[in-house]
């Protein structure tokens, strides 16, 4: 199966100065290659392309949008959008061009998708941030589709949507403002960001928690007050130094921030399953319209879920990533949640037992009993396949 090449759209409404990036075409057969260094699925390789932030009309779009506008109208135009750079970097770029560290559990392939040794689905927007700095960007917004092994409920999904923002500073301007650099990127970093979730959120309460990014130095998550409880909207800092360095701009200072879209949109238009981001059923799409960030989402279904338990003794290669994977693999968008309910050891066998309750559900139509018994019975079969548990 070939993909559809990647496309070259526009921002909205053409606010932010746009440059096209390469069109790029992916097979499943260079994706997907059996290889030990290759964890790769098909029901990744069905969601490439798809662009949902892109889509016009598509909640992820509207609120890409809106980001982009606000951005264009503080700074007077000046932020560049690439919304559509390709899915596929080297390991040097999603990784090491960013400092991860060489033993972070993110560069594990039970949390990233490998292509190869050396070629991963970028897992953040941020894998393009030395290339961009190298082409002397300078102001830029990265919107992108991003890929990670993770668990199955309503808020998680392998493939969701970043953006990236960057704001480069000339040692002029910290000179001129009278503050050394990394305080400048800092204050101008807070402003910006608290001005952004005013914009998105209305006249909410914020605070500052102190965090750790290995490509930030002091670095920083923006919580908001909204519907009575302290949410998370982004993480942000003042780029780590030997970034730029690299770069060839180790006289600058920059800021840089990163917001997953899904997240926000849950939220802002109260979508209650990160799932339906997915539907092409119009009873969901026709519910929002470019340009409106007032929709709030209208059930149009209550489809009762089934419920499935699965019990084996696990392997000592086992992790519940995989167990994930393989679930997806089998039933799709059709899996609800994954959840370990019971767990012991056995000190006599020396092992150790899980048992997960499975819950299927779709969006759109109910699901048969004989439908969901054969779905079952795939998981558990593919489970001893693929990853060598003894069911119980």
């Amino acid at each position: 199966m070939a993909l559809a090449a990647f496309r070259r759209p526009t921002c909205a409404r053409r606010l932010c100065k746009v440059r096209a990036s390469s069109c790029t075409t992916f097979t499943k057969e260079d994706l997907i290659t059996g290889r030990p260094d290759n964890n790769v699925t098909e029901h990744i390789v069905e969601k490439l392309g798809a662009q949902l932030h892109l889509r016009e009309n598509h909640p992820l779009s509207i609120l890409r949008s809106a980001i982009e506008e606000w951005f264009a109208q503080e700074h007077d135009g000046k932020f560049r959008c690439f919304n559509d750079l390709p899915p596929l970097v080297t390991t040097k770029a999603n990784f090491d061009d960013v400092l991860v560290p060489a033993d972070h559990v993110s560069r594990s392939m039970n949390d990233t998708y490998y292509v190869d040794a050396n070629t991963v689905l970028r897992c953040h927007t941020s894998a393009h941030q030395a290339e961009m700095l190298r082409q002397g960007e300078r102001k830029f917004l990265v919107t992108g589709d991003v890929y990670r092994r993770d668990t199955v409920d309503a808020t998680h999904y392998p493939v969701f949507h970043q953006m990236e923002g960057v704001r480069i500073f000339e040692p002029e301007e910290w000179e001129r403002a009278g503050t050394d650099g990394t305080k400048l990127a800092e204050a101008e970093l807070k402003k910006t960001l608290e001005g952004l979730a005013r914009h998105l959120f209305g006249d909410v309460e914020m605070r500052w928690i102190d965090e750790y990014f290995p490509f930030t130095d002091p670095s920083f998550e923006l919580e908001i007050f909204f519907n009575n409880e302290w949410m998370e909207v982004l993480g942000c800092g003042v780029m780590e130094q030997a970034i730029l360095e690299e770069a060839g701009l180790g006289n600058k200072k920059a800021w840089a921030f990163g917001l997953g879209l899904e997240r926000l949109a849950m939220v802002l238009f109260e979508i209650p399953d990160i799932r339906l981001f997915w539907s092409t059923d119009e009873r969901f799409l026709s519910q929002f319209k470019s340009g409106d960030m007032s929709a709030k989402f209208k059930p149009y279904s209550k489809f009762p879920p089934c419920f499935k338990d699965v019990s084996f003794w696990i392997p000592e290669t086992f992790t519940e990533n995989n167990l994930c994977e393989v679930t997806r693999g089998i039933a799709g968008d059709l899996v609800e949640e994954v959840k370990l309910i019971d767990e012991f050891h056995n000190p006599k066998k020396g092992k150790t037992s899980h048992c997960y309750r499975i819950a299927y559900r779709s969006m759109d139509r109910s699901l048969t009993d004989e439908e969901i018994n054969q779905l079952q019975e795939n998981v558990r079969s593919s489970l001893v396949e693929q990853l060598g548990v003894e069911l119980r």
